[in-house]
């Protein structure tokens, strides 16, 4: 019994609490009702608690168990506030958020008393500077971007707002990121939502992200349309087109926006009936093979006059990575760009499995992309972009060292606009109005001052990289190598990115030349006619992977 006096404790006070209380409100005076009705509503909760059948520790310890449920929904404020390490990513640490707002707001970026990272940490990494620095004089630092078969080439800022859609985001804050794009003269990546009224209002630079529900671009069915391509391809403002192959939040996996939530807006944008539900399969139905592809971007770019066209992906089978280089090869068509996008991207939301256990991090992606084309000799006809958790102008460095021309960031910019990482996005509760189709609470998003940071943040981050150049003796992001990186990889080891990441040799792959085993094993199990492997992939690994046989004495 004793124990069960501990669990309806606190019910038994409440309840004695609301009859005294109660009855002196009766006897006394009205002024014992301010103690009584509280006391009573707790009492309601506690009967309710006792049977409910949801909750067990509510069941078990009514009106006491309602504190955990309390206490839960506020452990990420908390977190955030009192205990979280200023270096602890999370998935970005305060440290990192905090140079975003100090760069967007134009306010001291300069920290005190030394470094906060540990630079004895087994991953701490640096850029090796220069006895003979050099001065950058302009760190308005442009990438031209379109191959041979580009009629139109777009001279791209080396950073951009990565892809991110009306509808993920609320009007407000695709008003400011678009109308901070215009003001500093760089690119805004629509996202797969497709090009809405606040994209084109402000008049930005837009880079025209098209997923596999082609919307902006389809027909009722839901297959691509190129009438309908044509009439938003051709738009000045489009400056560049990419299709989605996947991205790094949920690679693999498609999506349903719920008719529920298909307003007038998002419908215009995609191209559907308002309260339609919007499908995105997981995969493309305008092409099913490498060669396909290639004669997609192919059609867009003809379709667009002549702009540039490339994709972006989040690498996953390698031989699949290697079967678009064959079909490259084999039709002589080639992207004009390739995005890559790390698994440690993402905005909005995804489910658990994917966003930690699907799809190739950003560097180890990034280095493969390159060093393929390198090895093919089609490097110089394609330009990369990078994207994953890119904030500091030291991200960019170490993306560009590792074969990037240009980076893109998605919540860095978020954070401009000013998110706070509260973690809502997908609940339609976002506490700054950034990520809510809420129209009260985009309200509290006031376009021009954000727009103004979003430029702010853009020009002082790409001042940052041209002074790590400057530090490092050079003058121009694409002068750096990953030699020019190094990692600490254990206490007593330091390495360069050269070390770890190896270059390939031009045409390396073309003379049949497989010195490392990714390309070893998964090369010939590449096929430009299919995405399926060319053999088992079981038997390749196993044969690749077996030690040499004894010489004989």
């Amino acid at each position: 019994m004793h124990w069960l006096a501990i669990r309806f404790s606190t019910l038994a006070l409440v309840t004695l609490g609301a009859i005294i209380t109660v009855a002196l409100a009766a006897m006394d005076s009205a002024w014992w009702l301010w103690a009584a009705i509280p006391l009573l509503a707790l009492f309601c909760l506690g009967i309710y608690d006792l049977v409910q059948t949801r909750h067990a520790i509510r069941r078990n310890y009514p009106i006491l168990g309602n504190l955990r449920f309390l206490f839960e929904a506020i452990r990420p404020e908390i977190r955030q506030y009192f205990l979280e390490d200023d270096t602890q990513a999370a998935p970005f640490s305060r440290a990192q958020r905090s140079i975003v707002y100090q760069r967007a707001k134009k306010e001291i970026d300069k920290r005190p008393f030394g470094t906060q990272k540990d630079v004895y940490d087994d991953r701490y990494e640096w850029i090796n500077h220069s006895l003979a620095p050099a001065h950058v004089a302009d760190s308005d630092f442009r990438i031209t971007v379109g191959g041979p078969d580009c009629t139109q080439p777009y001279s791209l800022s080396a950073f951009n707002i990565s892809a991110m859609s009306f509808g993920a985001l609320s009007a407000n804050a695709v008003l400011a990121l678009n109308e901070g794009a215009r003001l500093g003269n760089f690119a805004h990546d629509t996202g797969e939502g497709g090009i809405s009224s606040h994209h084109r209002k402000p008049g930005g630079a837009l880079i025209w992200n098209i997923g596999s529900g082609y919307f902006g671009c389809r027909d009722e069915q839901g297959h691509f349309s190129p009438e309908a391509f044509v009439r938003n391809a051709c738009t000045p403002q489009v400056k560049m087109i990419e299709i989605k192959l996947s991205q790094g939040a949920k690679p693999g996996h498609g999506g349903i926006l719920p008719g529920a939530k298909v307003t007038a807006e998002i419908a215009a944008a995609r191209g559907v009936a308002i309260g339609q539900d919007c499908n995105s399969p997981a995969g493309h139905s305008a092409f099913d093979s490498p060669i396909g592809l290639m004669r997609f971007v192919a059609r867009l770019r003809e379709l667009s006059e002549g702009k540039p066209v490339g994709f972006k992906m989040c690498v996953g089978h390698p031989w699949e990575w290697f079967a678009i280089v064959k079909a490259m090869l084999e039709t002589g068509i080639t992207p004009d760009f390739i995005v890559v996008d790390g698994a440690e991207g993402g905005t909005g939301a995804a489910p658990v499995e994917f966003v930690d256990h699907v799809g190739t991090p950003l560097r180890e992606a990034l280095r493969l992309v390159h060093n393929t084309l390198v090895g093919v000799n089609l490097r110089d006809r394609i330009r990369i972009g990078a994207s994953g958790k890119i904030i500091t102008a030291f991200d960019m460095a170490r993306a560009m060292a590792m074969g990037a021309d240009w980076c893109n960031a998605a919540r860095g910019f978020m954070f401009a606009v000013g998110c706070i990482q509260a973690q809502a996005c997908h609940t339609d509760k976002c506490p700054t109005g950034v990520t809510t189709q809420d129209p009260l609470r985009q309200r509290a998003l006031v376009v021009p001052d954000k727009a103004r940071r979003v430029a702010n943040f853009h020009d002082n981050t790409l001042h940052a990289l041209a002074e790590l150049l400057g530090a490092a003796g050079l003058t121009h992001p694409g002068e750096l190598r990953p030699h020019h990186i190094a990692r600490r990889i254990s206490p007593s080891e330091v390495r360069l990115l050269s070390s770890l990441f190896p270059e390939l040799a031009p045409g390396e792959l073309l003379e049949g030349k497989f010195r490392h085993q990714v390309f070893e094993v998964n090369w010939a199990m590449a096929r430009a006619d299919s995405f399926q492997p060319a053999r088992d992939i079981t038997a390749s690994i196993a044969r690749e992977s077996r030690p040499p046989e004894p010489v004989p004495a």
